[in-house]
């Protein structure tokens, strides 16, 4: 295509409409490359059917065309995506040749799934963009560890487990001794940490707060989820975990896998601060509310099952807000 018609290129367009028709006002040169293209072939005596040979061209050098408009257009649409994970890896100090390495990494994850047949180096090689030597040294690394956050289980054992709360409301637990306390909790959940380690962490997240009591401390629960200290590498762990999630239902969703997943948002602008503060007061109720009610059922399936059960979901919710003229 590129000796026969010269470089394709795809104007800005808003939507996949606008692109097409960008691409219909092209066709006159098309056509004309294609008569000369013509030309070329019946002086050097090849038999070719020259209609076959102009369609087959024109197709596929409007496919070509309809293929770049397409990937401009979803750069585009994932630009807003695009600069907020910027501002956060600059902050953390991540440099973009690291951001590019990972990512290179994920795109052939990416390449293997969506591949039918055999996924061979070759095939990941035209379907990612990258260097065959690039997919053989990634596709031979290990595949990294999630790592699970005991803090946010004790939390949320604490409020479901019999004997630790009243109704689901949080008992106040001994800090030491057997069942009901926060060592026999904590032992639950991790037996290579010691409990003092798990319990200074979530004081300090502001999660629990330390009383003294005759013999003992008592532990009382003050937050009903972990919330992990600003910068924290366990805030850095749940940002990862929800938005992976998040961005995952909307991919498969777009993709048309079904069933489909839950996803809505409501978005409003011109509005007060006075009347957005009400507005979040509002939400944060509602959502707190039916996610407690959601974490009492699952917990209580997830124990009748007797570890039987392999799959697994999360439900969330967010709530924010900037002036209109932010970007």
């Amino acid at each position: 295509i590129g000796s026969a018609f010269g470089p394709v290129s795809c104007k800005a367009a808003s939507s996949q409409a606008e692109s097409i028709a960008a691409i219909a006002t092209m066709a006159p040169l098309i056509r004309t490359r294609l008569a000369g293209f013509g030309k070329t072939v019946k002086a050097r005596g090849i038999s070719l059917n020259s209609n076959n040979v102009r369609f087959a061209h024109l197709f596929i050098s409007i496919a070509a065309s309809i293929k770049m408009c397409k990937t401009h257009i979803m750069l585009n649409a994932l630009d807003h995506l695009f600069a907020a994970l910027a501002r956060l890896l600059l902050a953390r100090g991540v440099g973009f040749p690291d951001l590019a390495e990972r990512m290179k990494r994920h795109y052939v994850n990416a390449a293997k799934s969506a591949a039918t047949g055999k996924p061979t180096d070759s095939r990941l090689s035209v379907m990612t963009g990258l260097q065959r030597r690039d997919i053989a040294r990634l596709r031979s690394l290990p595949r990294p560890v999630a790592r699970p956050n005991h803090l946010a289980r004790i939390v949320a054992l604490w409020q479901n487990t019999p004997g630790y709360h009243d109704d689901g409301v949080p008992r106040a637990l001994a800090k030491n001794g057997p069942a009901p306390s926060f060592e026999a909790l904590a032992r639950e959940v991790r037996r290579d940490v010691h409990p003092r380690t798990l319990l200074d962490s979530l004081a300090e997240a502001g999660t629990v707060t330390i009383a003294p009591a005759p013999g003992t401390q008592m532990i009382q629960l003050v937050r009903m989820s972990y919330q992990p200290s600003i910068g924290s590498d366990d805030q850095i762990a749940y940002l990862a975990s929800n938005l992976g999630d998040h961005i995952s239902a909307a991919t498969e969703n777009v993709a048309g896998i079904t069933p489909p997943h839950f996803e809505r948002a409501v978005h409003y602008s011109g509005l007060t601060e006075q009347q957005v503060d009400q507005l979040a007061a509002d939400y944060h109720d509602a959502q707190m509310a039916i996610m407690k009610e959601i974490s009492r059922k699952a917990s209580r399936m997830k124990a009748d099952n007797k570890g039987t059960g392999t799959i697994r979901f999360r439900a969330g919710g967010y709530f924010f807000r900037t002036t209109e003229d932010a970007q």
